[in-house]
């Protein structure tokens, strides 16, 4: 795959590293050539040149590119690379990183942004999925804001336990795509039963989150007895005074 990466400072030099890594074929844009010297990386090409420059794009022949990742510290340079990629050159898949949470709402399709990754809201993502078990925990934004990768992860004491996935009506707009359990990746089938800890991985849109976590997380429908004397008779017999007048 024919990835072009504009910005090579920390978070364009890791991806580059990562899909290195997996044989991937690399050109890196940046302005500053002293990057080359000092980024480490190792089968990379490189392009010195503004990259919201219509010549640089045509110079890096960005219309053979399989993806174009606007990973630089400017939102505007984001965008705008994100947008050329797309109407001048037709890339087929564009990555455009987001610096400042205010400005999340311009990376769509206007734009020419087919993923936007809002690094602050990832790292809180992460953070949350490793405390809150027994919640749906989005992870990423796709499509424009239209789908979302999220994780639940299985308590040990949920009603999903021992359910094979075939068995379980998911939402319509939702797929399960992935059972992490044990460290390993599981690809699922409908026979395979979950278990109290699998980490399930859903490819859905937006709005069949709720039916999602509805499923997951269901209310129970129990309402315990308040004890006498308990705040919740308390609250209760205030309720009725003031309704009775």
């Amino acid at each position: 795959m024919k990835v072009v990466i504009v910005g090579a400072g920390s978070v364009g030099s890791s991806i580059a590293r990562e899909l290195l890594a997996h044989k991937h074929q690399i050109l890196l844009i940046d302005l500053k050539p002293e990057v080359i010297g000092r980024s480490g990386l190792r089968g990379a090409r490189w392009l010195v040149g503004d990259a919201c420059e219509l010549s640089t794009l045509q110079d890096a022949k960005l219309e053979d590119a399989d993806v174009v990742v606007s990973a630089t510290g400017d939102d505007k340079v984001n965008l705008v690379v994100s947008l050329l990629a797309k109407t001048e050159f037709g890339v087929g898949r564009t990555v455009g990183r987001v610096n400042n949470p205010k400005n999340d709402w311009m990376f769509n399709d206007s734009w020419g942004v087919d993923v936007a990754v809002n690094t602050p809201q990832l790292m809180t993502a992460l953070v949350e999925e490793a405390v809150e078990i027994g919640d749906i925990v989005r992870l990423l934004t796709l499509q424009t804001g239209v789908a979302s990768i999220v994780e639940f992860t299985v308590p040990h004491d949920s009603h999903v336990i021992g359910s094979t996935v075939g068995g379980i009506q998911w939402p319509e707009d939702a797929t399960l795509v992935a059972i992490l359990r044990d460290q390993a990746p599981i690809t699922p089938t409908r026979d395979d039963v979950l278990d109290g800890g699998d980490e399930l991985f859903f490819v859905t849109t937006i709005a069949a989150e709720d039916g999602l976590r509805a499923l997951l997380s269901p209310a129970t429908d129990d309402v315990q007895e308040p004890r006498e004397g308990s705040s919740e008779t308390v609250d209760q017999s205030a309720e009725d005074d003031g309704f009775d007048g």
